[in-house]
Formats: C-alpha cells, structure tokens, sequence
C-alpha cells in the first residue's frame, strides 16, 4: 500500500496537566501523597507493599492551578542510573500534528491536548533501560477536507480516525464539521515511551546522554536536571511543540523479592500434541527434524518455493542452514540455526547471545536456495530512510516443537525487504501463492503488515504492482466481518478482503494466537483468501473470485517486503506504521490448489505452536 515519504516523527503528541486533586500509585507499591491545590503542599506517600521498594513512597508534587502553565525544566544534566519513580507530570501540546506519515493529502493538522505519566523508569549503567511508565491523556484536532484524501484513496472521517489512530493513539474519534474536515478527539493509553505519544514505544532499550539531553534509542530527546534523589525531563520535540516536565524521585531501600514462576507442565514429548493418535498427520518435528516441510509439500505439488522465511524452524526437511540473523548492542552478530535438518531454530543459541545487552534481527535468511534474504529497511544492505529500525529480537518468545524459539515481532518503524526479481520469482501476470503464519494478538489499522511479492524501486506503482498477503484491522480499502484483524491482499492502490472495498462478511475477524494467512493469484482473472488457526483446525475460504475491475492483468515486480507496504523506506522516505507478528512464510510459482494448501496447514499444526 501507499504510504506517503516522510521521516518518521516518533513523537507525535505530549502534555496533561498532573492531577492536582488526588494521589497516584506508582509502580512500585508507594502510594502518592495528595497533591496540594493550586502549589500546595504535599503528604508523605504510605510505605511501598507488594514488591516494590521498602521504603517510603513519594510524596505527590505541588499541584497546578487549573489552567496553569507547564514550563520546562532548566536543563542541567547529571546521572541517571538508578530506578527512578515518576511523581508528578505537567505536560502540554500545541502546534501541529504530523500527517505525512500517513500519506494524508495535508502535510499536518492543529493539535492541543494534554498527557500524564505514572511508573518506574530505570537506565543501568551499561545504556540500557526499562520503563515501566503509563502515558495517558487526549488531544484533539481538526482535518481540513483535502486531510480526507490518504494514500491516494477518499475516505471519510471515520475512514480517517481508524488510520490517523496508527500513529500511536489508543482510539480515534472524527466527526463531520460545517464546511468540509472534521473535529477529531484522540485517546492515549500507552505503556512505555515515557511522556510520548509513540506508534514505537518500548518497554526496554538503550540511552544516552550528552550535556544537558538524554536521548532514548537514539531518537527521542529530553532536556533534563538530575540530582542524587530527583530528576525532571522536559521532552524535546517540534512537530507538535511540547512544553512542560516529568518529576522522578529516586527508588531507596530493599526491593521485594521477585514473585515466583510456575513451572510448565510437562505435557508429553514432542509432537505429543497428536498423542499418538493412529494416522495423524505430521508429527511435531521437535529439535531432530522432520522429513517434510511446506515447501517440499508445495513442490511435490508443483509449486516450488522461490523464498521461505521463517525464525522458528525449517521448511525443507533438508534445510540445516541460517534462519536469521541477530546483532548485539556491541555491535557483535550471530546466525541461529536448526537444531537439526528440517527441526527447530535454536532459541537457546541467542538467549546466551543476548545475556545482558539488547539485540536485534538484521536479516531473515532465504530457505529456498534462491538467495532472497531479507534485510532490514535502513540497513546498508537496504539503504533506507533514517526513521526504519531493525525489529527487536527478544520481543516475542514462544514454542515451536516443544522448544523456546522467537518471532520476527514488526512494530511501526521495522521493514524488511529485498530485490527478488533475478531470482526466479513471478513477474507481471504469473500466477503466484503465498502464506504466512502470523497472529491476532499483535496488529493495528497501520499500513500495512504485508508479506509477498512487492515494488523494486519501492514506490507505488499502480494498481496490481504488489500482491502480498495482510493481516490488519485497516479498513479504508474495504474488511472483512467484525473488528478485525482480517487475512486481505495488497495489491497495491488498495487492501481487498474480496475483489471491491466493500465489507466481505465471509472474512472473519481472526481470534487465533497463531494465524495461517494465505493468499494466491492466477495473475488475470482470480484470487483468493484463505485462513486458519495454526495450532489446530482446517483453513477456510473467505474469497474465491475475480480480480478487482483495474487490477487484470497483475503487474508484479519481484521484490518481497516484511512488515510493511510497497512504497515504504525508501532513501529519504517514511517507515512503516503496521504492528504484526511473522513466523514463517513462503512464496511459491503457480497458483496451488485447496488440496496443496490443506497440507500445507496440516504440516504447520503438527509443527507444535503453543505459547
């Protein structure tokens, strides 16, 4: 899908005035004394329970008069380190919001509004972080009527509020307004990304500090004043402006032992899913392999694998080679591997990689022989806008076969993508399948989380340039049943849950953990959408029919993008703005049948994917 070029804004929204009635909780079990009316001031908070510091809470900060200024701090530096409870907030925005990352048809809109911050935040002293924090709050804006054109596309103003609420908003709310636009209210409820209104926050990374700033994984700045016990941030940010400060105190005494973790159950061996149960299909490979895979099932059928992507096992059951890759804070990579031809990735491989500093994935690895690996947008392998990051490699763990491995977990700003063209992939109106294996429990309106064949000089070409498979709940192209998320097809100039953009209420609203996703095109004249649970169960058809009217005959180019649409990251350009969960996938010539697809499903439910 298109997704208009621009730099990506982290920070998109800030400021509410602290509570100037009533206590807050922190993190850690203090309770907030009453914060005093208009400067007055405040009780000593009750002794922290419950696990949290031993000693006392923070007393509430002096409170603001209705209506009062929120100035920033005078900046001074000092250190950090040390688990650091938030007291008070006093934030305000103003300015504009930044559209451009939306491929609005203004670049920005007027915005006011106001946020809180609750929680610990925490940096060690090797760079590293924790945030613990809450954002909340509302803004609010107005969309002139040419706002209303986005990604190409008319849409109205609810059309608009389920896209603008990609940028980070819990919930979006646009109604008409006299003259054309609309009024529009924003929700914020935001774990991490403290004092940030963020389609990007995280509950851990890496900091720095410079002078007087102190800036979180390289791209969002505070000014801020540190002393032995307290701390004040005042976010740095332009498009909107923000002014006003978060208050710390600093965490003292014993912390409260940690709660205790139940044991998982045995269960059985593995594979004991299909409990031994005569003519079962596919057992669970576990870590010594398994004879077939999906693109041995697919070439059987004559349909052979031209890219097969996956961090949690093989999909050849000769395949012993590279899933992915994963790079540490030091700069130091490692490549995980099977356990064994055909097996399990070797999760264990990268917890002990990844003891004590952070990682991330650079590169999912090419299972098919064809050499189509997929770096991430912004790498040097894939020169990409300065705003596309490398998904976080430890953000998902899970169980594949009775074994710890991880997921490739998109958030907005990750992408990954390579030229596929050379390799023997279809091209033009070729007839072409693909599926993924992905989740319902990691998805927003964002465009676009896609996987499949894609735009070489990553822009949008027209319609029929992309024919990807899609998991979101967007729904200015058209849905499916319910709220979503739904399996769709991006096809470029458009997200099809059947072949117009109205709602198929044959396409379900995917609830499943795990989620097979498929999609196949004949090139001229059908396609179709099929889906599943991936830990049991049959696939589903939710469309079988004609292209839509403009999109026959398929104009594929041969790239393959992950995470994002076809026109995202290029040099200069903005970054991706889907949530979404990819375990594995494959791309295949022809166009298979239902039969070659069952199979396939069979083979991903026997492979064990349990949380």
């Amino acid at each position: 899908m298109k997704i208009q070029s621009a730099v990506l804004t982290l920070i998109l929204g800030l400021g509410m005035l602290a509570d100037a009635c009533s206590g807050k909780t922190d993190a850690n079990g203090g309770t907030a004394g009453a914060v005093g009316n208009g400067g007055g001031a405040s009780s000593a908070g009750a002794v922290g329970n419950g696990g949290g510091p031993s000693g006392a809470g923070a007393g509430g900060a002096g409170g603001s008069s209705p209506g009062a200024a929120c100035t920033n701090v005078t900046a001074c530096g000092g250190s950090v380190v040390g688990t650091w409870n938030v007291t008070a907030s006093c934030l305000k925005v103003s300015g504009t919001l930044d559209l451009t990352l939306i491929g609005a048809g203004c670049p920005t809109a007027p915005v006011t509004g106001s946020l809180d911050v609750t929680g610990t935040w925490t940096a060690n002293s090797n760079g590293t972080y924790t945030d613990h924090t809450t954002t909340t709050g509302q803004e609010q804006f107005t969309l002139d009527a040419k706002c209303l054109v986005i990604s190409s596309t008319q849409t109205d103003c609810p059309g608009a509020a389920n896209i603008i609420s990609s940028l980070g908003y819990s919930s979006v709310t646009c109604t008409p307004k006299s003259g054309g636009g609309c009024d529009c209210t924003a929700a914020v409820h935001q774990s991490g990304g403290l004092g940030l209104v963020s389609n990007i926050a995280s509950p851990d990374g890496n900091y720095a500090t410079a002078g007087n700033v102190l800036t979180i994984d390289a791209m969002a700045p505070y000014g801020y004043c540190a002393s032995a016990s307290t701390m004040t941030w005042s976010p740095q940010t332009k498009s909107p402006t923000t002014t006003g400060t978060v208050t710390f105190e600093k965490a003292s005494g014993g912390m409260g032992g940690a709660g205790g973790m139940g044991s998982a159950g045995s269960g059985g061996t593995a594979g004991g899913s299909t409990g031994g149960s005569a003519g079962a299909a596919g057992a669970g490979m576990g870590g010594a392999g398994n004879s077939m895979g999906p693109c041995d099932i697919y070439k059987s059928a004559g349909n052979p694998c031209v890219a097969a992507h996956s961090t949690v096992r093989a999909l050849l059951g000769s395949y012993s080679g590279k899933l992915y890759q994963v790079r540490n804070a030091a700069g130091a990579t490692k490549d995980i591997l099977t356990l064994a031809p055909g097996g399990i990735a070797d999760g264990a491989a990268q917890d002990t990689f990844c003891m004590g500093t952070t990682c991330i994935i650079t590169v999912v690895y090419d299972q098919s022989g064809k050499g189509n690996d997929l770096w991430y947008q912004g790498s040097t392998m894939v020169p990409g806008s300065t705003s596309s990051t490398p998904s976080k490699a430890t953000s998902e763990s899970l169980m594949v076969g009775g074994h710890k491995v991880y997921s490739l977990y998109i958030n907005p700003g990750n992408s990954y993508w390579v030229d596929a063209s050379a390799s023997g992939i279809p091209l033009g109106k070729e007839p072409e399948g693909t599926y993924m294996v992905t989740s319902s429990k990691h998805f927003n309106s964002g465009c676009c989380f896609d996987y499949g064949n894609s735009e070489t000089d990553r822009k949008a070409d027209g319609a029929g340039a992309m024919d990807a498979i899609n998991l979101s709940s967007t729904t200015a192209w058209g849905s499916g049943a319910g709220m979503g998320p739904w399996v769709m097809a991006d096809l470029e100039y458009g997200l099809f849950a059947q072949n117009d953009t109205k709602k198929n209420q044959n396409n379900p609203s995917q609830t499943a953990t795990f989620v097979t996703a498929i999609l196949k095109n004949n090139g001229t004249t059908e396609f179709a959408l099929r889906g599943g649970d991936a830990s049991a169960g049959k696939l589903g058809t939710y469309y079988k029919g004609a292209l839509p009217g403009g999109w026959s005959p398929m104009k594929k180019q041969g790239a393959i993008v992950l995470g994002s649409g076809g026109d995202c990251c290029k040099p200069g350009g903005g970054a991706n703005q889907s949530d979404g969960t990819f375990y594995e996938g494959c791309i295949v010539t022809g166009y298979p049948t239902d039969a070659t697809e069952d199979a396939v499903q069979a083979n991903i439910v026997a492979a064990g994917y349990t949380k």
